[in-house]
């Protein structure tokens, strides 16, 4: 049974149009696959808190297995969210283009997954140096992103001041997730028709994808 794991990081709700185009994919993915299992996950408008010192010092406790009591509630929350990403080999990830980044709830999401020795390990080499080990292997994703220029995917003229997809792309293979397909509506600031075409093609993108996803 495929298992598929929404992450919603737009702020906004129904106004939202990486949102709007996930929930069009949702639907036909779930109509291809009926027997398959959704789960949604809020981190746009839902608070994710950013990493503490807290959080920090019961993360790299030396001895985890007698973390205390009180520190394992530092981590409750992040537990979670990795055991989510670990159980599920789909990921859907809609965004919306901040300021040339990703917005801070979804920052705050992946400053909670990136786990060493849950979602990636370390060791050292015979110099000593540190080597990384990808421990999520064998998943695929689906970044669904709205921006509002236009020329920030590959090649376009503002492609270098993109640095979501970069970001989550080198973020998601650093843990072992590198079958990355990403799909982009651009252009909100622009004429109203233009943007409305642009959605149109990245719906019908993802109509075709759901069966294969």
């Amino acid at each position: 049974m495929k298992k598929m794991l929404v992450i919603h990081s737009s702020p906004r709700g129904e106004r939202s149009h990486s949102r709007r185009l996930a929930e069009s994919f949702i639907d036909a993915w779930q109509t291809a696959n009926p027997d398959a299992q959704l789960t949604r996950r809020e981190v746009g408008r839902a608070a994710i808190p950013h990493i503490s010192e807290a959080f920090v010092a019961a993360n790299f406790y030396p001895e985890p297995q007698s973390l205390p009591k009180v520190m394992k509630a530092d981590l409750q929350l992040s537990d979670e969210l990795v055991g989510e990403l670990i159980e599920h080999e789909l990921l859907v990830i809609s965004m919306p283009l901040y300021n040339f980044g990703v917005p801070s709830g979804l920052k705050a999401w992946i400053d909670q997954i990136v786990r060493m020795g849950l979602t990636f390990d370390v060791t050292q080499d015979s110099q000593g140096m540190a080597q990384y080990h990808r421990l999520l292997t064998g998943k695929r994703a689906l970044i669904i992103t709205s921006r509002g220029g236009n020329g920030f995917g590959p090649g376009g003229e503002n492609a270098a001041m993109n640095h979501a997809d970069p970001h989550l792309r080198t973020i998601l293979g650093f843990i072992g997730i590198d079958d990355i397909q990403v799909i982009a509506a651009e252009g909100e600031e622009s004429d109203k028709s233009v943007f409305q075409r642009a959605c149109e093609e990245a719906e019908r993108q993802l109509h075709d994808l759901a069966g294969q996803f």
